[in-house]
């Protein structure tokens, strides 16, 4: 295991390819500061350039929260165009998680208001302690989600309702997140880092290429219509013909044992 520890954000590298990414500002409910945003992105700049780690968890510190959102007491002291900006660097921030070229799993320890649902929503998958509750909240607030959230959730849960949780600011507790499927799942908290790592290691112990390159395909194919979709799955398919991993899973097939992947 090697841990890196920034001043709001540690990452623990696994030797088994899983990565736990964790928001550490529990005597501010891991809202997102400048600081705090910084350290994000250089978490994930790292990540994607780490060839060992296959999959990634990202969660919260403590009980109380993933993370309730903007630093609003950051954010009394800015000017507007100084807000304009720090909600730009919100976006950035939840777009390089987004770009992360492994699975993400978010498991949500706690509360996910605003900018803390848009971070999750930018992951693959979605776990909910018993505890959490999560709600886009910006319009309490006089404003709307400006960090993706307008846009990722209608994808994730259809326009409709999405428009009517984005309208009512509604929090909503980990049972209603799941049944709307903006979790997959929700368990005791006890219960949710073992969770999200028994779902990591599924994924893990697949060819990394191939993760890389299905997230690539979904992605990018749910945004346009069902022919250049496939286009996009075929080019993405094709991506995996020559790697070496490739024929490791045929000649672990044939050999009846488990395959080898080194992500090549």
């Amino acid at each position: 295991m090697v841990e890196t520890v920034l001043t709001n954000v540690q990452v623990e590298k696994r030797s088994d390819g899983i990565a736990i990414v964790t928001l550490n500002r529990t005597d501010a409910a891991n809202a997102l500061s400048k600081q705090m945003l910084h350290d994000l992105k250089t978490a994930a700049n790292d990540l994607r350039n780490n060839p060992e780690v296959r999959v990634i968890i990202l969660t919260g510190a403590g009980e109380k929260a993933f993370c309730a959102g903007a630093d609003l007491k950051e954010r009394k002291t800015m000017t507007e165009n100084e807000v304009r900006q720090a909600v730009r660097f919100i976006g950035e921030a939840v777009n390089e998680v987004a770009k992360l070229p492994q699975p993400v799993i978010a498991a949500l320890n706690g509360v996910a208001f605003g900018g803390g649902l848009e971070l999750a929503l930018a992951c693959d998958i979605r776990i909910g302690a018993l505890e959490s509750k999560v709600g886009l909240t910006e319009t309490s607030l006089g404003i709307i989600p400006g960090a993706g959230g307008t846009q990722r959730l209608p994808r994730l849960i259809g326009v409709g309702k999405a428009k009517e949780l984005i309208y009512s600011a509604k929090r909503l507790s980990a049972e209603e997140a799941e049944a709307l499927g903006i979790l997959e799942y929700v368990v005791p908290r006890e219960d949710l880092l073992e969770k999200a790592l028994e779902i990591a290691t599924s994924m893990a112990k697949n060819a990394p290429l191939a993760l890389v390159q299905a997230k690539i395909a979904i992605n990018n194919g749910i945004e346009v219509d069902l022919n250049t979709g496939l286009k996009i799955e075929e080019l993405a398919y094709n991506e995996l013909l020559p790697t070496e991993d490739r024929l490791e899973g045929l000649h672990a097939f044939e050999e009846k044992r488990a395959p080898q992947y080194t992500g090549k």
